[in-house]
């Protein structure tokens, strides 16, 4: 069945690139974008292997898994977010149609080989391109999932013990020993329609397992700020908008930053630039084509409103001493403080 609700098409069919492009910067910083935005970002082949940093104290070593999924490594332990593997078609990218009643899919191979160990998931919202796999994830590693009630609720229908799920609003700073995970209270991109694909929450667990995509809706959505001990601070976020109030302080050597599939948010990259104090280092998400298998160099989302190399552009031109980083899947960076 197709689903209009989930209308990232056709933006760039109605305005231009270069009025995407100075809609990301708004009004107070369009004046500082004097490069073109067809300026390339760095590219991921070029991306470097490390952030700079003093390479002093401890360290964490982050591996992008596409769409807002990352892999963290801190010392000998593992931690996720958003980790989404099974990267099956809906018909969003395809060109036939996206397909509300896409049956939910795991591909254990995929997923098991790059999530054992994991100990910790975190999980921003509850849409299927960040929860689909956690189930699975939580069934066979034992980990523990961080995200929302409605997460909560959606894993206990899919089987995950209570014990295994830390149901969190917004505003906990949970200690693990050597990271700590502060949770930001946060909201959920908005489409051209100024909506969103499958809004709500779950109060209680459904009745019956999750079946198809339309099953998972947002459940409100979150931040994480990973602090590890002696070493970085690490934001991350998994959809691109933000409650400016609830940055205030955070002020990360490194932030995640989901790519905006419209300009619907009113100056996004300054705004939230300022919010969180002009991070050090700043890394693009959410803008791969998460459709596909993970291969290099990542394919960009063709519906998006900018591309991630016009993103960095309004990054710099609203921060200009903030380093942008493209990743690459599966490749190691290295973040000291």
């Amino acid at each position: 069945m197709s689903d209009t609700g989930f209308d990232r098409r056709g933006f760039l069919r109605a305005a231009g690139a270069g009025t995407a492009f100075a809609s990301l910067l708004g009004s107070a910083a369009a004046h500082a974008a004097t490069a073109p935005a067809a300026a390339a970002a760095a590219s991921p082949a070029a991306a470097p292997a490390a952030a700079p940093g003093s390479g002093r104290g401890a360290s964490a070593v982050c591996e992008w898994l596409g769409t807002s999924g990352w892999r963290v490594r801190i010392g000998d332990r593992l931690l996720l977010v958003d980790p989404y593997l099974s990267r099956y078609s809906t018909g969003l990218f395809d060109g036939r149609g996206f397909d509300s009643a896409t049956r939910l899919t795991v591909d254990a191979a995929v997923v098991d080989e790059h999530t054992g160990g994991a100990e910790t998931v975190l999980v921003t919202h509850s849409h299927w391109d960040h929860f689909n796999d956690v189930p699975h994830i939580a069934a066979a590693t034992g980990a523990r999932v961080v995200g929302t009630a409605t997460t909560n609720n959606l894993a206990l229908a899919m089987d995950v013990p209570q014990a295994q799920l830390s149901p969190v609003k917004g505003g906990e700073v949970l200690d693990f020993g050597d990271y700590t995970v502060e949770v930001v209270a946060s909201l959920h991109s908005r489409n051209n329609n100024y909506s969103m694909p499958f809004p709500g929450v779950r109060l209680e667990p459904p009745r019956k397992r999750p079946r198809t995509i339309a099953d998972l809706p947002e459940g409100d959505t979150l931040d994480f700020q990973v602090t590890v001990q002696g070493g970085p601070s690490l934001f991350f976020m998994g959809a691109s908008d933000f409650v400016s109030r609830n940055l205030s302080g955070l002020s990360p050597d490194v932030a995640m930053l989901a790519v905006p599939a419209t300009t619907r948010t009113h100056d996004y990259v300054p705004r939230l630039l300022e919010a969180l104090d002009h991070p050090r280092t700043v890394v693009p998400v959410h803008w791969d084509n998460f459709e596909v298998p993970l291969a290099n160099p990542p394919q960009q989302d063709p519906t998006m409103a900018v591309t991630v190399a016009e993103f960095a552009d309004a990054v710099r031109a609203a921060s200009p001493g903030t380093e942008v980083l493209v990743p690459e899947y599966l490749t190691p960076y290295t973040f000291t403080r």
